[in-house]
Order: C-alpha cells, then sequence, then structure tokens
C-alpha cells in the first residue's frame, strides 16, 4: 500500500511540475496593470485621487489595448500617458513613450472617468517622436524597448492635472501571470480525492469480510 501511495504522489509531483513550469514559446498577450495615487508620485503628493489602469499587449498583432479609471482629483486632467525606461524597477522618473501631448480620447478637463483605446504599436503616431529617436528611429525599436521596460517594473501610468503638471496620481504597470500555485492546487486536490477514496472502498471490503 505504501509502495502505491508513493507511486501517486510521486505521479502527482511530476504533473503539478509539469503545469506549474513556464512557458518557453512567445506569449500571444502579456498583461501588466497598476493602482494610482498621489503618493506613487516622484515627488509624492497629497492627492486624495484614486485610479487603476491596465495595458494588454498582443506581441503578434503588435496591438497595446489600455483601460483606466479615475476618480477623486484635485485638478482638471490636463493629459495621461505612459512614461518609461525608469533606472530602477518601481521607482524614479522617465520620459513619456507613448502618445504626447495625451492618449488620444482621454478625458480631459475633469476630475473622474474612464478610457479606454487599442494602439497599433507599429505605427509611429502610438509613440512619442523623442522616445523613437531614443530607440533606433523606428517604432519597432521604441515598441521593443518599450515591452522590456513593462517586463522590468520600469513603466509607469501618469494622469497629469491643474493641480500638478508633473502628474497628480501614476502607478508603475506590473505584469499579472496565472499563478504558478494554481494548477499545482487543482493536482493536490485530485490527488487528495482519488486517495480518499481508495480509503473508503478498502474500509468498505474490510466490513464487508
Amino acid at each position: 500500500m505504501k509502495t502505491k501511495v508513493f507511486g501517486l504522489i510521486a505521479i502527482c509531483t511530476i504533473a503539478a511540475t509539469s503545469f506549474g513550469a513556464p512557458v518557453t514559446s512567445k506569449a500571444a498577450t502579456l498583461t501588466f496593470i497598476a493602482s494610482l495615487s498621489g503618493p506613487a508620485e516622484d515627488p509624492p503628493n497629497a492627492s486624495p485621487g484614486t485610479g487603476f489602469a491596465s495595458v494588454i499587449i498582443d506581441d503578434v498583432a503588435h496591438i497595446m489595448t489600455i483601460d483606466a479609471s479615475f476618480s477623486g482629483l484635485i485638478g482638471n486632467t490636463t493629459n495621461a500617458h505612459i512614461h518609461c525606461c525608469t533606472a530602477a524597477p518601481f521607482t524614479g522618473n522617465a520620459i513619456v513613450a507613448t502618445q504626447v501631448p495625451s492618449f488620444v480620447g482621454f478625458p480631459l478637463g475633469v476630475t473622474s472617468g474612464t478610457f479606454h483605446n487599442a494602439l497599433d504599436m507599429t505605427l509611429s503616431a502610438t509613440w512619442n517622436p523623442a522616445f523613437i529617436t531614443a530607440h533606433g528611429g523606428t517604432p519597432a525599436g521604441a515598441e521593443a524597448f518599450f515591452l522590456a521596460g513593462l517586463l522590468a517594473g520600469e513603466a509607469y501610468f501618469n494622469i497629469h492635472t491643474t493641480f500638478s503638471q508633473s502628474g497628480e496620481i501614476r502607478g508603475f504597470l506590473a505584469e499579472t501571470p496565472l499563478p504558478a500555485a494554481l494548477p499545482l492546487f487543482a493536482t493536490g486536490l485530485g490527488a487528495l480525492g482519488l486517495l480518499g477514496w481508495r480509503r473508503k472502498r478498502k474500509s468498505a471490503k474490510a466490513i464487508a469480510a
């Protein structure tokens, strides 16, 4: 019996390792999120405003989908964009990487709102011209450097207002992969269920005998 249990544990361990192993092939989509606040600015400020931003990169279609919401700002919005890339992860300041002076369609002159847009990263219009110039002189160069910055935690979503021209609320974008523990947890539940079933079956046989 012990040998069978150990064998089952070994199988479950192998399965969990396989499910939890990182995928080596190129990802089709990458998701990054950020919580925006005044204290997250550099220098920090006391704005009560809050916000949330998500950036989804399709690195096959070269499309960047951006969603954002914000409320409670002290000043009226003047522009918003993503800055990249800071000298260290999740800290510091950097130049604007995306559209200037602001994302096309971002709500301006307000203290709360929502935003959604999808940008073609192969187009120059998606990027700050200075960012393109600094990274190879092409949209492809800008895209590659920007994606590397996102993955390194060196890019932040910034909302500028009349209260603070340098930015009232911002947040660094962090990647959100599927938790590796999820497949392991599911595998563990399956193993426990199987062991429980086998024990009940053995007990039933013993009683019948």
